[in-house]
């Protein structure tokens, strides 16, 4: 697995970050195109020295498990920014928190991360090759951008989301939401809280009455995990595959 990691500016939020692009094994220099996975907290994907608290989602052994399963895509890590990621990953202010730079962080995905990786890579632009993936506030924020309109995003794997942000103000913007169409991976760990499992399962209502069926949402309780890196890492290949298989 090639890794390629350039500094980016955003114009959007005034600030700067890492990006770290992983490619496939057999991305070599054919002319084979690839889908593409924006996945937030992109430090803590595989680099020991910079993940929180030293725990990393074991990247690579998640991308050889899909390529296994006939999945290859271009993963794009995107960096948080340390004191600003709840600011940035928060679509609407919370009374106790702040917040509100979401919709900012969102176009700087569409409009300045995106648009580097396709003019860069060899990537599969259609909205259903392209996913955005996170957990806790990052599935927050992957949620908001996937619902929100215009969206690029055909996918979003949605992890133990912090739908209490705001007052849970995500799941009156998501019952609000004009968008049709795609597909949807969440979950939870059954021993997250009782509060975050209440709200993951609230959420999981809400999308099935808004007609996405089992083959467009999986949704997953998986029996005692808890809140970290570790279980997260544990569910992400199978979340990904569901998004990105064809047919």
């Amino acid at each position: 697995m090639q890794k390629d990691t350039f500094d980016l500016w955003s114009p959007q939020l005034r600030n700067r970050r890492n990006v770290d692009v992983y490619l496939p094994d057999s991305y070599g220099s054919g002319r084979r195109r690839y889908p593409v996975v924006y996945m937030q907290d992109g430090q803590n994907l595989s680099d020991p020295a910079i993940a929180f608290a030293g725990n990393t989602w074991h990247l690579e052994e998640g991308l050889t498990w899909l390529a296994k399963h006939g999945v290859e895509p271009i993963v794009v890590g995107v960096h948080n920014t340390g004191v600003d990621r709840m600011n940035e990953y928060s679509p609407f202010k919370d009374a106790h928190n702040g917040g509100g730079k979401g919709s900012r962080y969102v176009q700087f995905l569409i409009d300045t991360v995106k648009t580097r990786i396709d003019a860069n890579y060899r990537t599969e632009t259609d909205r259903a090759r392209t996913v955005i993936a996170g957990s806790s506030m990052g599935g927050l924020i992957g949620l908001y951008a996937f619902f929100r309109r215009p969206s690029p995003f055909g996918g979003v794997a949605i992890m133990s989301p912090s739908v209490w942000f705001a007052n849970r103000r995500i799941l009156s913007f998501v019952e609000r939401s004009r968008r049709k169409g795609g597909r949807i991976y969440l979950d939870v760990g059954t021993s997250e809280g009782a509060g975050e499992l209440r709200d993951t399962r609230t959420l999981n209502r809400l999308l099935r009455s808004k007609s996405y069926d089992e083959d467009a949402l999986r949704y997953v309780e998986a029996q005692g995990h808890q809140h970290r890196e570790a279980d997260w890492a544990w569910r992400l290949p199978q979340a990904l595959e569901f998004l990105l298989r064809q047919g």
